[in-house]
This record gives structure tokens, sequence and C-alpha cells, in this order.
């Protein structure tokens, strides 16, 4: 079958593709949480005892009492058993940024040829999946195969369903023989921990004598784009990298705006309805979804959970939007920028703190210049933005999400702070050492009188800023689509304990006995004069913002993966992590071997796959294109007739500038001469992605010109607009 054939085909089977029944959906109480070993299953199905300690466990985050595990275990298995699931699985998150599993079943073999079910506590608490293939970054020598797996009791164990059966799932910390962690809920868990303790210290130095454990909350909107399988399952590219390497932009892409916002196609609602189904039985508690801004693309929103079971949580949806798109006929792609010249797809980490006793802490109330606890908690996120700006981009860094970052719709590489007009006018109030007032919230007067008042707040949100406070958290708006929130979430963590504690120092050295509030101030006012300039209410997209922040205020500006992960070994980063104990040295420096060599084998795997289309597919179909136009020409040249050759002399040319790029770029790829990783990764960002663009540059233009039904490749317009 041709190119062409192929995409007739795959339009075809779209368009008469038969619709998916949609099933009556279960009562909302029948069915949320129902695949979740939750706190009200465990409390009906344990000893009051037993509860208590692990309820107690849970919600303080005290340590566990392993006299408890065989009890939770056998009830863990009942349940899971009267679920119909024959098997259980320690469930991790490896250096991969996915999700990992080593599945067991519940079957112990007796001596008389018989089984039983059998889950005894310590199978509970602790696993051994192999671990010497998961990435370590030099944690241990490759021979070296032993990791364990430990039972996260602050995350609830749950219930995967797949045609193939059910399966009982328990989330575990995945660490070395010798103990360093190698996954991304070990250094989650102590970061949750070392706020805990700060904001604690800094809440009893405000005056508070009752304070309950300190939690970080997140909530995470997801965006993806959907492709039909058929037409994906003909784009290696899509396959393979998750993009497409190739492709002309149609005529019509999002520049009417009608997308955003607008009806969801009867096919993807379908879909939405199915994965929110399956996230309901999850305990996910997934609240919004709606089309976004680029056509295909889709966003869907959870509201906030603790930090720990929100990363979980997010995982669970990536799969749960991936497994679920390929039972519709879809391929959900949850890459960074899967088309070029359209919006790609961002993750926005909405973060907070807080507890049961002094609640929001990062809520300002009705008169923020009043609310001293606000003000010092805001404070020590401005201290962290300016001093750990580069970490925070280093912690989003990806080859996927650098297409993205500084485009105009994505936050720019440059990492500052929105607060919003009344907030920044109370900060700079406090730096000019004269706190006097705030504006208020109003209401807007609609000129409609059938509409109740629409109350109006104090300041508008920055779309253009990638940390922006948007009313009782901050929105770190430059997280990519694809990744874990984990990374982000341990950063902002360990450098608010950071900053709280350093505030805590100063407050407690300048204080006298007096006034606590004149003290905070005048600490505020130290925060301003010295990281001030992390705070930024304007344009981030606009050239003047750039140069002022580079130039003016010192800021960073990290535009590359490449240039961004080295700072993952700056001085100051690393004693971040290992005073905070959050992640030690050894630890730290893994991570950026890590995602240093995932950066250059991302490019190095599209690098390879564009030569390959370039070449077998591309290219053969521009000289197909030119073999029959000569011809044609030809055979009207014979009876009389001239013909133009511009259109021949131009295809022509762009085929000889893809042959020539694409063999320029071979030729890089199978460059090894490198000395370090950061010597290899400023090659691929500073060549290997500039001689991708120069192919891809000649086999766009190509499309433009050869005829449609030699094309090999499903065009923009089909995938973005045929559902």
């Amino acid at each position: 079958m041709t190119g062409n054939e192929s995409r007739v085909q795959a339009i075809y089977e779209i368009t008469n593709r038969e619709p998916i029944a949609v099933k009556t959906p279960e009562k909302l109480e029948d069915l949320w949480a129902s695949n979740v070993f939750s706190l009200s299953k465990m409390q009906a199905s344990l000893p009051k005892d037993i509860f208590k300690s692990l309820k107690k466990t849970i919600q303080t985050r005290q340590k566990l009492d392993p006299s408890v595990a065989d009890n939770v275990a056998s009830a863990m298995r009942d349940w899971a058993i009267s679920k119909g699931a024959m098997y259980y699985a320690h469930v991790f998150y490896p250096l991969t940024g996915g999700t990992a599993e080593k599945h067991d079943g519940f079957i112990e073999p007796q001596s008389n040829g018989d089984v039983i079910s059998e889950f005894a506590g310590k199978l509970l608490i602790q696993g051994e999946p192999d671990g010497s293939s998961f990435p370590n970054g030099g944690i241990r020598d490759t021979f070296e195969a032993r990791g364990y797996t430990g039972w996260d009791v602050t995350s609830p164990a749950y219930i995967l369903e797949t045609e193939q059966g059910a399966t009982l799932c328990i989330p575990t910390v995945f660490v070395s023989w010798t103990g360093e962690a190698l996954d991304k809920k070990t250094p989650l868990l102590r970061s949750m921990s070392v706020v805990d303790k700060a904001a604690n210290r800094m809440l009893k130095l405000l005056g508070n004598t009752e304070v309950a454990p300190v939690g970080s909350s997140c909530g995470a909107e997801q965006e993806y784009f959907l492709v039909d399988s058929n037409f994906a399952n003909t784009r290696p590219d899509i396959l393979l990298a998750g993009r497409t390497l190739f492709g002309r932009s149609p005529a019509k892409g999002q520049q009417f705006d009608d997308h955003y916002f607008g009806a969801i196609p009867s096919r993807v609602q379908a879909y939405m309805h199915a994965v929110e189904e399956k996230l309901y039985k999850l305990g996910i508690p997934a609240k919004t979804s709606h089309n976004e801004v680029a056509p295909g693309q889709f966003e869907i929103a959870p509201v906030y959970e603790s930090a720990n079971v929100a990363s979980d949580h997010q995982q669970m949806i990536m799969t749960t939007l991936r497994d679920t798109a390929k039972e519709h006929g879809f391929v959900c792609l949850l890459h960074e920028k899967p088309f070029a010249g359209i919006n790609g797809s961002g993750k926005h980490v909405n973060w907070s703190i807080g507890n049961s006793t002094q609640g929001n802490l990062l809520d300002p109330g009705d008169t923020p210049e009043e609310n001293l606890q606000f003000l010092a908690f805001c404070g020590a996120v401005i201290r962290g933005v300016h001093l750990y700006g580069p970490l925070m981009r280093a912690v989003i860094a990806s080859a996927s999400n650098d297409h993205r970052l500084g485009a105009n719709e994505a936050p720019p590489a440059i990492m500052s702070v929105y607060l919003g007009s009344q907030l920044e006018d109370i900060f700079n109030q406090i730096k000019d050492g004269d706190l006097k007032g705030s504006s208020y919230k109003g209401q807007m007067q609609l000129g409609v009188d059938t509409l109740p008042p629409l109350t109006k707040d104090a300041g508008d949100r920055n779309r253009t800023s990638p940390f922006a406070f948007t009313g009782n958290r901050f929105e770190f708006r430059a997280v990519g689509s694809s990744q874990s929130v984990s990374g982000p979430l341990i950063t902002l963590n360990t450098m608010m304990a950071d900053s709280l504690n350093w505030i805590a120092d100063q407050i407690e050295s300048k204080s006298d006995g007096g006034d606590i509030g004149v003290t905070v101030q005048a600490v505020l006012k130290e925060v301003m004069d010295k990281h001030g300039a992390a705070v930024f209410g304007g344009n981030g997209y606009s050239d003047e913002w750039h140069k002022e922040a580079v130039e003016q205020r010192g800021l960073r500006n990290i535009p590359t993966t490449a240039d961004a992960l080295p700072f993952l070994q700056d001085p100051i980063v690393k004693q971040l992590f290992t005073s905070t104990g959050v992640l030690s040295a050894t630890e730290l420096e893994s991570r950026y071997e890590v995602y240093a060599e995932q950066y250059i084998l991302s490019i190095d795997v599209e690098a390879k796959l564009m030569v390959d289309m370039a070449k077998t597919l591309i290219y053969p179909a521009a000289l197909r294109y030119l073999n029959e136009t000569a011809g044609a020409i030809a055979n009207l040249s014979d009876v009389g007739i001239s013909m133009d050759k511009s259109q021949l002399e131009k295809v022509a040319s762009l085929a000889k500038a893809l042959l020539d790029t694409a063999n320029e770029l071979d030729s890089s790829i199978a460059r090894h001469d490198f000395g370090t990783s950061e010597d290899h990764m400023k090659f691929c960002a500073d060549t290997i992605r500039g001689q991708m663009d120069k192919v891809r540059a000649a086999a766009d233009g190509l499309e433009g010109e050869v005829a449609d039904d030699l094309w090999p490749l499903p065009t923009y317009e089909e995938m973005l607009f045929i559902k």
C-alpha cells in the first residue's frame, strides 16, 4: 500500500468507525474509590488498635509500627481477592520518570501439592525487584542487581483493573542495597518531612501554640493530544518519539481560538467519561476536563491532594489516559510539543502548604498586609525562587520540554515569581520600610440587572509567569506534560524549608522580646532587598523582560536542557539538598548523570529516526513526483505544449537539500568523541538540533509541493481535525 493509499484507508476507517457504546454510569457514591483500600475499608477490616496505629502513621507521618503489617496484609489480601485480584504488585517510580511494577501471585504451594492464598506482612513491607536495569547514575555498578521496594503506608493501595484481570497495587519506595534512593518517591517523602519541620518552627515563632503536621499539596493540570490510531500507526515519529518530526502547518491551526473550551467532540467525550470512571474508582479526584487551545488538544485536572498521593495519582492519570485511548482508537500524546506551529502541552503544578490547625499557609485572607503568617511564608517563596531559580529550571528540563519553554504558549526559561498587583504592592511597601495597606477585592458592575454581583480579585493572573500566585497557591507553569510532578515538588518543598529556616534564624537573631510583627517586617525587608529581583508582574514573553531580567536583575536565562542540568552540580544546590537530607551528594550526582543521559538518548533517537524517515519515506516520494512530472512535461512537449519547469526545479532543489542535510545529520550522530556528559549535551543542543531543523525545513517544503497522492505521511490537517 502506498503512502497516500494508507492515508486514504485511515481516513475511511476513522470516518466510518462505529461509535463506542456509552454505558450508563454508576452512581458516584458507589463508584468513588471502590478500588482503593481506603481508611474506611481499613477500619471495617482491622482490629481497632491496629487501625488506630496505622491511621496515626498516615495522618501524622510517624514511624510505622512493623507489628501491624501481618494484620494489614491479611485484610488487604482478603479485600483484593474479593475484588477478583489474583496478584499483587509493588509499584514504584524509578528515575525513568515512568511507573514500574513487580507482580507476584498470592498463591503459596503446600507440601501436599495444594496451594493456599498467602500474603504475609513481610511481603507487604518489603520487596526485592531486580534493580540492575533501572537508571542509577553511577550509584552502583552494572553487575550489582539488588534493589528494595518498601511500602509507603501514606499512599493507599488500590486495585488496577484491566481486560486481563485485576491486581492489587501497593505504592512503594525503591532504594539500592546500600540505601540510596533510586526513585522519585523517596526524596519526595523526605522533602515533605523537612518542610513540615521548618513550617512548624516558623508557626511556633509566630506565636502558635497548637501546630498540626504541615504538608504540601498539589493539583496538577494535565494537557494532552489525541490522534486517531489509524494515523499514528503510519507515522514512525509518533510511534517512537511521541511527536511529529515532520509536518507542514495547515492553513487553519489555532488562530481563530475556536477550539479552546469549545464543544467537546462526541468521540472524545466518550473517551473522557471512560477515563474519569476509571480514575474515580481509584479515588483520583479528576474534577475538570475541556478542550485546550490547540486543535486535538485537551486537559484534565484533579483537585488538590497531599503532594505524595498527588504525585502517585499523576502517574496513574498518565497511564489511564494512554491505556484508555487505545480502547477508543486513539493514541494519547503526552509529549510537550507533538506538532510544530501550534501550542504544546504542559502540566501546571499548583502547589501550597498547610495543616489542620492553621489552614492553608499561603492564603492571604482579606487583609494580607495584616496577615503576618502569610507574609512570612510568601517571603520564603520569593527568597527560594531567587536563590534556586536555576534549580527550578533544571528540574523541568527535558529534550521535549525545550521545544515549549520560551514560546508564546509557555513561561520563559527565566525563573521569576508573579504575586499579583495587590501582593506586589504590599511587598514593595515592606521593601520601602513603610507598610500602610493594600487594595481590596471589589465587585464588577456589568450593567445587566439579572446577573448576580461578581467578585473581582485584587490582582489578575499572569499566564506568562513560570511561577505565579493564583489566590492561595503558586502555580508552577513550566512543568512539562510528560514529566513526573515529583521533581518539581521535591524542589519546591526543599527550597521552602531552606527559606523558612533562614527567616526563622533571622527572626530569632533580631528578636528583642518586642513586637514580633516589627521583627518579621524587618526580616522581610531584608528578603526583598536581597531577593526582590525575582518578583515580576509584567509580560514574561517580551524581549524587554529578557533583557531586563539578565542585564539589570541578574536572573538567568537558561534556554536548553544542556544549559540547565549542570546546575544540579552547583555548590548552592548541593548544599541545599545535603543540608536538608533530601538528597545526598551521591544521589544528586546520580540524577544529573541519569537526566543528562536521557536528554542525549532522546535526541539521538529522534535524529536517527529523522534520517531514516527522510531517506526511506520522503526522499523517495519526491523522486517519484519528479519522475512522473518530468515524464508528463516531456509528453506535453512532444505535442507542442511548453510547460514551466520552475516547479520541477524547486522540488529537485528541496529533494537535494533534504538528502544533503540528512547525510550531514547522519555524520554528526556517529560522533562519540565527547569528554563529558555536559560536552555531549551541548553538542546535541547546539549542533544536532540545528541540523534536525534543516532536515525538517526541506521535508516540510516538499510537503507543500509534492502531489498529495504521493505524500507518504498523514498530514497535520488530517491528524488534528479528523476525529
